[in-house]
């Protein structure tokens, strides 16, 4: 088992990783990434996207897709951890673990004061993994989003 940052070889294991994540929280229809949208987002001109990927027996079986996000409160970068999947055959084995530990050790090797994700409330084995870690849970705070017509809508007020 290892943890690596992802290569561009690795971009379709995480594509089906993203999908496999949909089906999981309910949402197939909802994931529409394709390869080469994740590609140019990791690997194009000027990335604003990274990830890291768990092997196991040489196959990627998990992963972690990130960006920075930045506290104005702390007056540094951090690290918004958009997806966090593991395989359910690679579940147990410690590789969600070592996911998050190489994004902790990203973040203190540049300074980053956090590293921080969302997950849904009815998502109880995560919750209970990431409460496990040490995470803090952020009760305080509501997500919001606007997309979709409302966006457009939005956009041209």
């Amino acid at each position: 088992m290892s943890v690596r940052r992802a290569t561009p070889a690795d971009v379709p294991a995480l594509v089906g990783l993203v999908h496999d994540l949909a089906e999981y929280e309910k949402a197939p229809a909802e994931c529409t990434l394709t390869v080469e949208q994740l590609r140019s987002s990791l690997f194009g001109p000027a990335p604003a996207l990274f990830a890291h990927v768990a092997e196991h027996e040489g196959r990627v079986v998990g992963c972690a897709i990130w960006f920075l996000n930045y506290s104005t409160w702390d007056g540094v970068h951090g690290i918004w951890l958009e997806d966090l999947y593991v395989r359910p055959e690679a579940r147990g084995t410690g590789l969600g673990r070592a996911l998050i530990a190489a994004l902790a050790a990203e973040a203190v090797e540049h300074g980053y004061s956090r590293v921080a994700w969302s997950v849904l409330t009815w998502n109880t084995p995560s919750i209970a993994f990431y409460e496990s870690l040490g995470a803090a849970r952020q009760d305080e705070w509501v997500g919001y989003r606007l997309s979709g017509p409302e966006l457009t809508a939005m956009a041209l007020n």
